[in-house]
């Protein structure tokens, strides 16, 4: 969709490249990441409001560094450069000079303002302000024209501007959190220097997203795989909107969902929603495929292959259908494009329906493609759906399939689902289960002896997995409180049969996962 008022993020690799972005839609403004080696053209046909330079990894006398097109700076639009970025003006423009630093400068640092701009307006000038630095090179000559607005104890050129000219650049990170003032600083550069204005909200979202799916679709049909989540929920309800009954949900119960899952899904939808949902009771052919199998990529592909084929299927059922719905976000397109690229290795195979289109020949339909998570669950929001939809914790693709380590049977199916809906149930009931990203249980293929009513046992331990994230690109252990974990270990142990041990997974990602397989 095209935009009138954007703001471009060219990323040159900095791990806070979708941070930035985030916070200027947090700002009630459109923003874009593309990459740094963008073509003139394709960034004037965008049109951007402001551009933004984003931080890298890289040192801007490295060989191969990523460079700065001077074209950019030559479009009339208001430029902030951050970390990177500003290193880069200063490198590109004449008289600027970038050097070492004798030591890395990482984390926290004190802030001067040393010079009024209207990046500053709103901010104390009277006290230092705490700043996020991350960086090996600094700005020791700064370009003609430009003056300099801040320092630190370490660096004298902390902050630039050439107000004739709309540049700015900073050599601190305004986007995270531990910034001070970093709010205030970003969106003085959007409405103050940029005069960029407000509009993309989740509402507008909404209502121009059903018209453009109108237009685009005409009277075509379209089929939509639904997880339960709230991603393929909200694509599934947007579409609905749009083409009503010629859109066509296929909910696949693999045999691997949590307790009561399918059919919380299949009657709430079908309630509040009036979907054309088809209910495909798969589990006994998913299970069957299964059984045996241990290695944790081959359960993963078993199930996407199976759902693959149920999927294909019933969709050549439906006549007339040319289109197929996913739930993209926003992060994977910038993946796909990003500066750095994807993943250098597979860590896992992850389950999608992305193999699809080629094999079904249909058409891509992604509504949420422009989107982030936090972003969907706001659209969610505008669209009436309860919470149990709206915040219901991710969860993977092949389900409790990777939360049985080992061999997948009914009976062990049987045992994990009655111990995570024991988690669930106390985080809800202590009013944590919206305090972390994820919890759930995971059944170990080992067993430990224990006494019970005086009765030796020797069964089954299961491993509670409670995470803090934001994306989960990283996570880190929630510090659940003690009483709580107890009340969960206390009720799987005497609850469900076959687990006499419950223990707790402190390890953060990375170097571990959040999911076991």
């Amino acid at each position: 969709m095209q935009h009138e008022e954007t703001v471009v993020i060219l990323d040159y690799g900095s791990q806070y490249t979708q941070l930035i972005a985030r916070r200027v839609r947090e700002a009630g403004v459109y923003s874009e990441i593309h990459p740094c080696t963008l073509s003139s053209e394709a960034l004037k046909a965008i049109k951007p409001k402001a551009i933004i330079l984003s931080g890298g990894p890289c040192s801007v006398s490295d060989e191969d560094a990523p460079q700065l097109d001077k074209t950019v700076l030559e479009l009339g639009v208001p430029v902030l450069g951050i970390c990177y970025g500003m290193q880069l003006l200063a490198h590109t423009l004449d008289g600027g000079k970038v050097a070492s630093s004798k030591e890395r400068e990482y984390g926290r640092a004190e802030l001067t303002l040393s010079a009024g701009s209207a990046l500053w307006e709103g901010v104390d000038a009277t006290t230092p302000r705490t700043v996020w630095m991350s960086h090996g090179d600094h700005v020791v000559a700064i370009p003609k024209g430009f003056s300099i607005i801040a320092r630190t104890s370490s660096v004298e050129a902390a902050a630039m501007a050439d107000p004739s000219r709309n540049i700015y650049a900073l050599q601190f990170h305004p986007e995270v959190a531990h910034t001070e003032d970093g709010e205030t600083i970003l969106r003085n550069f959007l409405f103050k220097i940029a005069k960029v204005k407000t509009g993309w909200t989740m509402a507008s979202f909404v209502e121009s997203e059903v018209a453009a799916l109108r237009e685009k679709l005409g009277d075509d049909h379209v089929v939509c795989a639904l997880s339960g989540g709230v991603d393929s929920t909200v694509v599934a309800v947007l579409l609905h909107k749009a083409i009503g009954d010629r859109l066509h949900c296929i909910f696949v119960n693999n045999g691997v969902l949590r307790q009561g899952e399918g059919e919380e899904v299949v009657s709430f939808l079908t309630e509040h929603f009036k979907l054309n949902l088809k209910y495909v009771q798969a589990q006994d052919l998913f299970l069957d495929r299964l059984d045996g199998v241990e290695d944790p990529e081959k359960k993963r592909k078993i199930i996407g292959h199976t759902f693959i084929e149920v999927f294909e299927r019933e969709a050549k059922a439906i006549p007339g259908v040319k289109w197929l719905a996913q739930g993209t976000l926003y992060p994977d397109v910038i993946e796909s494009v990003s500066f750095r690229g994807g993943p250098s290795v597979v860590i896992k195979s992850h389950h999608n329906v992305g193999g699809l289109p080629e094999k079904m020949d249909l058409k891509l339909v992604e509504p949420l493609r422009e989107l982030f998570k936090d972003e969907v669950r706001k659209v969610a929001l505008e669209l009436g759906m309860p919470d149990s939809i709206i915040w219901r914790h991710p969860f993977p693709g092949p389900g409790l399939a990777i939360r049985i380590i080992g061999d997948v049977t009914r009976e062990r199916l049987d045992i994990l689902r009655k111990a995570d809906k024991i988690v669930q149930a106390e985080l809800h009931a202590a009013d944590w289960y919206r305090k972390v990203w994820q919890g759930f249980a995971v059944l170990l293929p080992l067993k430990t002896v224990g006494v019970m009513g005086d009765d030796r046992t020797y069964e089954n331990v299961c491993a509670l997995r409670i995470v803090d994230s934001l994306d989960a690109m990283t996570a880190d252990w929630s510090r659940v409180p003690t009483d709580i974990l107890a009340r969960i270990s206390n009720r799987i142990i005497n609850e469900v049969k076959g687990i006499n041990r419950v223990v707790l997974d402190i390890s953060s990602k990375p170097p571990a996962t959040i999911e076991w397989e």
